[in-house]
């Protein structure tokens, strides 16, 4: 079921993730190929834990500390978190959910 986007959310928000942003757009989130979207850092995190070795920045006109808070929190989100179902195969945990299973 795909979801309308709301009209004034970021470029980092999921298209089929429902959330609303969560303060200006501060980081910009790299896939390994260099691609990348700028975001709020509620999406912008989402977008991170949802990639295979995502990088994230932050903007020059970023809050001190937006891309680390992004990146401490994409850590414990699992990736696509919009999406219904069980969650049990190492790809569908969040990284500190496979640390503490597989460590």
């Amino acid at each position: 079921m795909s979801v309308a986007p709301a009209k004034s959310r970021c470029p980092a928000a999921h298209p089929e993730d429902p959330t609303p942003c969560a303060g200006p757009v501060a980081v910009t989130v790299l896939d390994i190929e260099g691609a990348g979207a700028n975001g709020c850092e509620h999406h912008g995190a989402r977008l991170l834990a949802s990639l295979d070795g995502g990088r994230i920045y932050a903007l020059p006109d970023a809050p001190d500390g937006a891309a680390l808070r992004t990146f401490t929190a994409a850590d414990s989100i699992r990736p696509f978190c919009w999406l219904d179902g069980p969650r049990t195969g190492p790809s569908q945990l969040s990284h500190a959910e496979y640390r503490a299973r597989h460590h």
